[in-house]
């Protein structure tokens, strides 16, 4: 099972996140910091879209602070 609107939401929250990094990138210079405040922002929505990609909705809404930290690291199954 996916849950589609939960990995729909955090995908759109990660191409707003590099949508507002790449026209910062086109239009002024970011410091280093900004630029990897904005990448762990996007990860995070990215990887937790995949690692909860399969959760309830109640088990969205009712999530853990555990749940959270592991949802949100960056997938160890994936061959990147």
């Amino acid at each position: 099972m996916l849950n589609r609107q939960w990995v729909a939401f955090h995908l759109s929250e990660a191409i707003q996140e590099l949508q507002k990094v790449t026209s910062a990138l086109q239009s002024r210079a970011m410091t280093r910091e900004e630029f990897e405040i904005a990448l762990e922002h996007a990860y995070h929505h990215i990887n937790t879209a995949w690692n909860s990609r399969s959760i309830t909705d109640e088990e969205a809404k009712n999530h853990s602070d555990s749940d959270y930290i592991r949802w949100r690291q960056f997938p160890k199954e994936l061959n990147l």
